[in-house]
């Protein structure tokens, strides 16, 4: 890896350990700074810090659903049947 990787690695190691409940609680405040534009350094740190907010919760949500695919025991849930006609006979 280069220098600019290292850097966003160390970056992403550390957004990943965030606790979503408590980005949520920052989510208005940053709205509200990226909606209200400015030409300024803490305008973009603003849409940084909300971009940041919004892929921690789009992590999640995509952890959520792989794991919802799999069964308690962790193996993959077994594809569901294509319905079909029981197979049935008339007994008199």
């Amino acid at each position: 890896m280069n220098k600019l990787e290292d850097a966003l690695d160390k970056i992403a190691e550390s957004i990943r350990c965030l606790d979503e409940a408590s980005l949520a609680s920052l989510w208005e405040k940053y709205r509200a700074k990226v909606e209200d534009f400015s030409f300024t350094p803490q305008w973009e740190k603003a849409v940084i810090i909300f971009s940041i907010i919004k892929s921690v919760h789009v992590k999640n949500s995509i952890f959520n659903l792989e794991m919802l695919k799999k069964e308690p025991s962790g193996r993959p849930a077994p594809a569901k049947k294509k319905a079909t006609k029981p197979n049935l006979r008339l007994v008199k």
